[in-house]
């Protein structure tokens, strides 16, 4: 059977965009899972409808210009033969920050399926300064055929806006966990010594990681109440490496340094330098203040690391507590300290936990598990 032509459209971040996220990166990984169910897609637009200060005048603006943009490619795929033409459209990521002002029309002009992904609502956001991308995207998640969620937390909001006889869908977070998890336990050996030397780590120590972007906002929080955890461990037989950069770096800095020495901080590292990083760690710890979901946790656990996080939005829809690492109160830098500390002392239940993280992102958070999902809504 030929593959079905599919339109594809990120509101928030185009798939090429220059700056890396966990969002670019889970709309790529998303246009990998299409294909593997089937798909031929082509990226509709890289129009991106975000505002971040809450203007009004920039919001008409950007109304304006997805019109336009819509009419465009309305007129551009009604050129084309009927075999040629997108079989459905699919939206990733659309919220009150960034609407969908293309996905909508251009689906309605073809008579096609409208799909959307990680699709979020919060009725607290009616009648504030976004009110307007608000209400359009209640409207977007009301046209929509299929609606997909990658967490639970944003399901329950969504769900009251899905009407009888459309569907909705549980498409939890997933990645491609080959590289993270090939050779976990003889690389792993050979990464540490390695990593050791590059970044001045002792061998002798346990390794606690975190892989964070530094900026303010829930970021910066993060940090600050890691670094508020970790100051609680009076011990000596760990380091914390952390891999990232950003505005906030100086901040960043300033909340880890009661922690002295133990602290590393590496900075930006390409994404192919990280599955040898996460291979020679022994935990991740990030408490995932306002957290989606993050990408980072399927790494680490893919790569057999227990996870130590905050049991907050949707973070319990990545991590298992009890199986794949522990679930602490949110904004409780004792609960967390004591969850660290707890795995450092207790190695058999360290093990346990890094079999269980590398079974469940490899057996159930593919590239081919999300497929499997996606191609009940496949035209």
């Amino acid at each position: 059977m030929a593959a079905r032509r599919i339109a594809f459209y990120a509101p928030l971040k185009a798939p090429d965009h220059p700056t890396p996220s966990g969002d670019r990166r889970m709309g790529r990984l998303l246009i990998q899972a299409l294909e593997a169910a089937g798909g031929e897609v082509e990226v509709a637009s890289d129009f991106r409808a975000y505002d971040g200060q809450g203007d009004r005048q920039r919001q008409e603006a950007l109304q304006a210009e997805g019109a336009a943009v819509a009419a465009g490619l309305i007129a551009r795929y009604r050129s084309l033969e009927p075999d040629d033409r997108p079989a459905a459209w699919f939206t990733y990521h659309l919220y009150h920050k960034a609407p969908d002002w293309l996905g909508p029309k251009v689906a309605a002009a073809l008579g096609i399926p409208y799909l959307v992904a990680e699709a979020s609502y919060a009725p607290k956001q009616a009648g504030g300064p976004w009110d307007q991308g608000h209400q359009a995207a209640a409207r977007a998640i009301a046209a929509a055929d299929w609606v997909f969620c990658l967490t639970r937390h944003d399901m329950a909001c969504v769900e009251p806006l899905v009407p009888a006889g459309h569907k909705m869908a549980f498409l939890p977070p997933f990645l491609d966990p080959g590289p993270f998890a090939r050779g976990r336990l003889a690389q792993g050996c050979r990464d540490r010594g390695a990593l050791a030397r590059r970044h001045g780590l002792d061998p002798d120590r346990r390794w606690l990681l975190a892989v964070a972007m530094m900026r303010p906002g829930d970021k910066l929080q993060s940090y600050q109440m890691l670094g508020a955890a970790l100051a609680r461990l009076e011990r000596n037989d760990w380091q914390l490496l952390v891999v990232g950069d950003g505005a906030a770096r100086d901040q960043v800095q300033a909340t880890l340094d009661p922690i002295g020495e133990k602290s590393i901080l590496t900075g930006a590292l390409p994404l192919a330098d990280l599955p040898e990083i996460y291979r020679a760690c022994d935990l991740y710890v990030w408490p995932g203040v306002g957290e989606a979901y993050g990408m980072a946790y399927l790494e680490a656990q893919a790569a057999g690391l227990p996870v130590v996080a905050g049991n907050e939005r949707g973070v319990p829809d990545v991590v298992c507590h009890g199986e794949t690492g522990l679930l602490t109160a949110p904004g409780d830098p004792g609960a967390f300290a004591g969850a660290v500390a707890r795995l450092l002392d207790d190695d058999d239940l360290r093990r346990r936990l890094a079999r269980g993280a590398g079974a469940f992102v490899t057996g159930t958070r593919t590239i081919t598990a999300a497929a499997d999902i996606l191609r009940e809504a496949m035209p």
